[in-house]
């Protein structure tokens, strides 16, 4: 693969990770809206096609009539109310279809134009899958929530997540392999130790595992609605570790099904991201390393400390859509550039191009 291929498929990996990003915004607002249970049905292909006329919207005004969430919840809710939260998981579904459209379309002309070398095809036919698999997750969560209890199992909403978490890291590791080659790290300032070097990464490779974490013990905040509960910082009313953290039988299921517990899992995470990224961001301006990586480790250090104050204010003003909604996307930020700082810790330049 030439220069000029790698760096365009590069820029549409990059532009299928913003959309996954922008899904993902989108996915939160649908949810703190209680919009996802809005279509209960899926429709791959004539389900881009909204309500058109009074009567199409009837008729899908009464099928949402017919679910729990509609005669426990939203029983007094009129067609153009409905209409609100329609359209935000209207949008959000076409938007995964278009996600869908951008990947696989460019992918057969790169193919064809025989730009892609043969062994990132198999990489990028499994994130095509992920995709996939990622519209089947989307509608079992939905369906959990259209039987009897109006809300979605936390379980497969958390999967639902992961998933959009582990597409838009594969795209965006992919795209930062293309524009890179692997060199020995150096700078102006003289050579990084071999041991020095291993140590980084290690560190950085570990803290994009904790922000996973986050990621994962966030789905299951989110699916519980833990985020309600426990409204102050830096104690959980009143206590460290409530009292009630272990309430429910047998012991294992307070970590996904425990208000108190799972929301002390999230905390616990970002506790040690606010002590240990700061430790990385030193130990990186200590060493001899190039300005893009210091440059990333201060991106990293600083979109976590946003991060953090985010989420406090989430939890304090109990989680209101926007708030909640950034929060959610400052995740994947906080991730990307924990891509780009991983990536730069192994892809450096050499003397004197840093």
């Amino acid at each position: 693969m030439n220069k000029v291929a790698r760096r365009q498929v590069a820029l549409w990996l990059f532009i299928c990770s913003a959309m996954v990003f922008a899904i993902l915004v989108v996915g939160g607002v649908t949810r703190l809206t209680h919009s996802g249970l809005s279509i209960v049905e899926w429709k791959p292909i004539v389900g881009i096609v909204p309500p058109l006329n009074q009567g199409e919207w009837e008729e899908t005004f009464e099928k949402y009539k017919k679910t729990p969430e509609y005669h426990k919840v939203n029983h007094q809710m009129g067609l153009e109310e409905f209409k609100g939260i329609f359209f935000w998981e209207y949008w959000h579904r076409v938007l995964g279809r278009l996600i869908g459209a951008v990947f696989l379309l460019p992918f057969l002309y790169f193919c064809w134009r025989r730009k892609i070398d043969p062994p990132l095809l198999p990489k990028l036919l499994g994130i095509f899958v992920l995709g996939g698999l990622q519209g089947a997750m989307g509608w079992y969560m939905v369906k959990s929530g259209l039987i009897d209890d109006p809300r979605v199992s936390q379980y497969r909403l958390t999967a639902h997540l992961s998933l959009a978490f582990l597409i838009f890291v594969s795209m965006m590791w992919l795209a930062l392999g293309l524009l890179g080659e692997r060199r020995r790290l150096t700078s102006a300032t003289g050579a990084t130790s071999e041991s020095t070097l291993k140590g980084l990464q290690r560190f950085a490779f570990w803290l994009a595992i904790l922000v996973g974490y986050m990621v994962v013990s966030g789905g299951l905040v989110a699916g519980i609605r833990a985020g309600k509960a426990y409204n102050s910082f830096p104690l959980m009313n009143g206590h460290i570790l409530p009292p009630e953290s272990f309430v429910i039988d047998p012991w294992y299921l307070n970590f996904f099904n425990n208000m108190a517990l799972v929301q002390f899992d999230h905390r616990l995470g970002a506790w040690l991201l606010a002590f240990l990224v700061p430790w990385l961001w030193w130990k990186i301006r200590a060493a001899a390393l190039s300005r893009s990586a210091r440059l990333a480790a201060t991106l990293v250090l600083v979109a976590v400390f946003l991060q953090i104050v985010l989420g406090i204010s989430t939890l304090l003003l109990a989680v209101p859509v926007g708030l909640g909604a950034a929060h959610q996307g400052g995740a994947m930020i906080v991730l990307g550039l924990l891509l780009w700082l991983n990536h730069q810790l192994r892809v450096q330049p050499v003397a004197g191009s840093a």
